[in-house]
């Protein structure tokens, strides 16, 4: 069943090269307010620091984060079709083709100059997403969609109307059905007042999609509002502080210190709780959906093929010479034209001149 998220990240890459959007494919969605705690948490599933960091709006278009697992071995193969590498992890854009980064550095600073290229510098977004993969041997096969952070109050010159922006473009990766939103909100706030609940209750009032995230420096805040349920459930993880993120801490590192941190204080959930169970607990989550969507999906990609094929056997053989066709068509435009002007054209328009 592993190969399940492989497929889906090629029909997502598929879709996004042509340009079309036909069929909603199941996926992970991330909301959360700005400063919630979503970076710390993504670059924690990845295991580096890639995501770019700031005050305001940072992430400023969608972006789709696919985590291939490969082994060490492979890992020191081959990166692609006709790259040879000497690393155990890399990175692709979807947008730079086949090129390789080893350098997680530059994988942030093409974050940063892609979000730019098409959404300017003024903090303004962009739906049309950015498409990065990430292979190594740390990482379990996992696809994530990072969406900006919401915000109130348009910061600089941001455009006013921010909040609705930002707002309509989570609605329009949440409102598919095939979607599971991890909303992720710090612990230390009341949950009933959790945005990114909020919104997601809105698509799913049910919670069937929602898995809940609590991203807190001290777990203190253990209980749940029982008035508010999830038909998934909630998970705790321990992420970076802003003093963490200003020393430069690794996430090797946060994700150890969260560990001791989690078996010291609370050893009971320990087990259940933390950045490596939340990993696999999102691969199994992701893998059981699709699997659940698959038939509806494998119908519709048939009928979608059989809808095309049609379409191309309309158009006739292809054409094998280009250069005899094109005189063909040519000299049958010239013979009538004349053929108009010297009046023995078989349809002669008699109505005007």
């Amino acid at each position: 069943m592993e190969a399940l998220i492989p497929v889906i990240n090629k029909l997502q890459d598929v879709f996004n090269t042509v340009g079309a959007d036909i069929i909603q494919l199941p996926q992970i969605v991330v909301v959360g307010t700005q400063s919630s705690g979503k970076s710390s948490v993504l670059e924690s599933l990845v295991g580096r620091d890639l995501l770019p960091r700031g005050t305001g709006v940072v992430t400023r278009r969608p972006l789709i984060l696919q985590l291939v697992h490969v082994s060490p071995e492979d890992g020191r193969k081959t990166a692609g079709d006709e790259n040879e590498i000497d690393a155990e992890e890399w990175g692709k854009f979807l947008h730079t083709k086949n090129k390789i980064y080893t350098d997680f550095d530059e994988i942030r600073q093409e974050i940063e100059n892609e979000t730019e290229r098409i959404s300017g510098n003024n903090k303004g977004i962009s739906p049309e997403p950015i498409h990065l993969k990430i292979f190594s041997s740390n990482v379990v096969n996992l696809t994530l969609v990072d969406l900006p952070g919401m915000t109130k109050v348009p910061v600089g010159d941001q455009p006013k109307d921010i909040e609705l922006q930002i707002r309509e473009l989570i609605l329009q990766f949440i409102s598919n059905p095939n979607s599971i939103i991890l909303a992720v909100t710090a612990a230390n706030t009341d949950m009933a007042t959790s945005e990114a609940l909020k919104i997601a209750r809105e698509v799913d009032p049910d919670g069937k999609q929602q898995e809940k995230l609590d991203p807190v420096i001290q777990l203190l805040f253990f209980k749940l509002n029982p008035k508010i349920k999830l038909k998934l459930f909630g998970q705790k993880v321990v992420r970076k502080s802003q003093l963490d993120i200003n020393n430069k801490k690794s996430v090797a590192d946060s994700i150890r210190d969260e560990y001791g941190f989690l078996q010291k204080k609370y050893p009971s959930l320990a087990n259940r709780n933390g950045t490596k169970y939340l990993a696999r607990t999102l691969n199994r989550l992701l893998m059981h959906h699709i699997r659940d969507c698959l038939p509806e999906l494998k119908t519709r990609i048939n009928v979608l093929a059989a809808q095309y094929q049609s379409l191309l056997n309309s158009y006739g053989e292809p054409v094998e010479d280009k250069s005899a066709t094109l005189l063909q068509l040519i000299t049958k435009f010239a013979t009538e034209y004349c053929n108009t002007i010297e009046g023995t054209a078989k349809y002669i328009e008699t109505s005007e001149l």
